[in-house]
């Protein structure tokens, strides 16, 4: 029966570079979050959707689904005209 490396062990030549040579280059992901006014629209949009599901479960209150309707179609044209998907990374 053959040795077992233990845990931890490394086996072979690592090289001058440690195993990170070995492992690949790390990929840096930059930290980038999209524009205020992305967050905004976004932000909308999920009010628009959470106003028309409650519109739905306390009635339905048709009223109120289609403000929230609106309030989505709206900030749709907002996120559109701000250019939302230009925040894409």
């Amino acid at each position: 029966m053959t040795e077992q490396p233990a845990s931890g062990t490394v086996v072979g030549d690592t090289g001058s570079h440690g195993l990170d040579a070995q492992t690949g280059p790390s990929y840096h992901h930059e930290e980038y979050h999209g524009r205020s006014v992305s967050w905004v629209v976004t932000t909308l949009v999920v009010i628009g959707f959470i106003l028309g599901g409650i519109a739905l479960c306390i009635g339905p209150s048709w009223v109120l689904f289609w403000v929230g309707a609106a309030i989505v179609v709206l900030a749709g044209i907002m996120g559109a005209a701000v250019h939302i998907f230009d925040d894409w990374y």
